[in-house]
């Protein structure tokens, strides 16, 4: 006769205090497979996950898939087999619970979404590294002309010889600071929740030497392709994300070149300066005139005397 043979089964009940969307990110963890293909354990009737298992094997199973949260079983194979009311009754059994105190089937979840609903301005969420440079441009685009009509605004309130517009204007700027600053740091949690880290890290921005390179690791590093403990994954990237996403180059080419513009304009007015400066230590000054002018007036004085000198002779 054969050893006995057992298999695991679930029906979708869980550990007590598990969350159900936690037990799938951890089951599709354990299988190395998509949250997608977790959810058919997750439909209310009874699954074997493993068959024809001894029974140490089974156990080291059951202690692995516990860990995950749920709340599996090890049963014996049986031979023999079942028709189709046989089946119908077991599951019915299974189905209705006997214990009031039994723990929570599957149906009083939620199943996850393939995608996450995009939430802007939000601590919560996902985005992607074109999602965030994208809309890290719509930031800039929308600050710049707020910035020019402000400085307008300022400029002629001053005009009139005032200082409101000095306080209107410096008023207008802390506002809009502390909003671009709201708005940046919600934009940089969900893109560490994109790659699993907690949002917190952000403040490693504020942390001398740290912070000067940490934003582009931000920017580099990818995320998740899965669900993680932030939830799924954000909706691929649209036509606007990467047009938007692609400004970025048209904005660090201008920058660039105005520096270089910037950096030979200053270079030709610095040789201007030097040339004049040059020409100007180089110029006669008034003593040396007085200096060159005594000689000249002493020969005149000499020509004078020898031109008297024949006609003096000539009287006597």
């Amino acid at each position: 006769m054969s050893d006995t043979r057992y298999k695991i089964v679930f029906d979708g009940a869980l550990q007590p205090g598990v969350d159900i969307t936690t037990a799938k990110l951890n089951l599709a963890d354990l299988f190395k497979s998509e949250v997608a293909a977790i959810e058919r354990l997750f439909n209310g009737s009874v699954v074997a996950i493993k068959r024809d298992l001894s029974h140490s094997d089974a156990q080291t199973y059951l202690q692995a898939l516990n860990k995950t949260g749920i709340n599996a079983r090890i049963e014996s194979e049986t031979p023999i087999e079942l028709n189709l009311s046989d089946v119908h009754e077991h599951t019915a059994a299974v189905m209705e619970p006997s214990s009031p105190y039994a723990p929570p089937r599957a149906n009083v979840g939620e199943s996850l979404p393939a995608f996450a609903t995009l939430k802007p301005f939000s601590v919560e969420g996902r985005i992607g590294r074109l999602r965030y440079l994208a809309w890290s441009m719509v930031l800039t685009l929308v600050t710049l002309p707020i910035i020019g009509i402000f400085a307008l605004i300022a400029l002629g309130l001053v005009g009139a010889d005032s200082t409101s517009g000095l306080i209107i204007g410096g008023i207008f700027a802390v506002f809009l600071f502390l909003a671009l600053l709201i708005a940046s740091i919600m934009f940089s949690v969900q893109r560490l929740h994109d790659i699993g880290w907690s949002g917190w890290l952000w403040l490693l921005t504020l942390v001398p030497f740290v912070g000067s390179f940490f934003p582009f690791v931000v920017m580099i590093v990818p995320g998740n392709s899965v669900a993680n403990r932030y939830g799924p994954p954000p909706p691929p990237n649209s036509t606007a994300v990467k047009v938007l996403c692609s400004l970025w180059i048209v904005f660090i080419a201008l920058f660039f070149v105005g520096g270089i513009l910037g950096g030979i304009s200053a270079i030709q007015q610095e040789y201007e300066s030097n040339l004049e400066s040059s020409y100007e230590s180089g110029s006669v000054t008034t003593d040396e005139i007085d200096v060159e002018v005594e000689p000249a007036a002493n020969s005149a004085d000499d020509a004078a005397e020898a031109a008297q000198a024949p006609v003096d002779s000539a009287k006597e």
